[in-house]
């Protein structure tokens, strides 16, 4: 079990994500808040880590390669970042940890598919992002208010259920 009060830093987190994200607009996105959000609660927070993690939203920024392929949701992407962050700890992850940390990821990666049916962001929203016009439509249907959000407060809750050993070993 997660101590006290770290289990109580993330409950306020969720409860805000549920407050605040259906209502968002701006520059901040589900890759962005899925990671952040967690290393908030872990107060490692730095405004490099929402820069770096901003251009995998969209499916890694709408790619859609020439096979057709295209990537994963935000919240995927965003939470396999956090689940690394709380792995590794404080200190840089060795070979171990590393593997586990794949298969900590895997295992979130087919439980959101389960969840929600998908791991590919066009498929979740609706829309492929790779075309301009469709990222204006995304934004004009309030997709993201509607049921983006969603995945990332999901996200949340799910990665701390995945890492409450860790947590506990390395962050308490």
């Amino acid at each position: 079990m997660v101590k006290n009060d770290l289990q109580s830093r993330f409950d306020e987190k969720i409860k805000e994500l549920e407050k605040e994200l259906p209502n968002m607009k701006g520059s901040r996105n589900c890759a962005e808040l899925t990671l952040t959000s967690v290393l908030e609660v872990l107060d490692v927070d730095n405004y490099m880590f929402h820069n770096m993690i901003k251009p995998f939203a969209g499916g890694f920024g709408g790619y859609k390669s020439k096979k057709g392929w295209m990537g994963a949701c935000g919240a995927v992407a965003g939470a396999c970042a956090a689940i690394g962050a709380i792995m590794g700890g404080k200190k840089l992850m060795d070979d171990q940890t590393m593997n586990l940390a794949y298969f900590r990821a895997a295992k979130y990666c087919s439980e959101f598919e389960k969840q929600f049916g998908s791991v590919v962001c066009s498929e979740l929203c609706g829309y492929d992002l790779s075309k301009p016009e469709n990222y204006l439509q995304y934004g004009q249907n309030e997709v993201w208010q509607k049921t983006c959000y969603s995945f990332v407060v999901w996200a949340v809750d799910n990665i701390r259920k995945l890492t409450q050993e860790e947590l506990k070993e390395k962050w308490e």
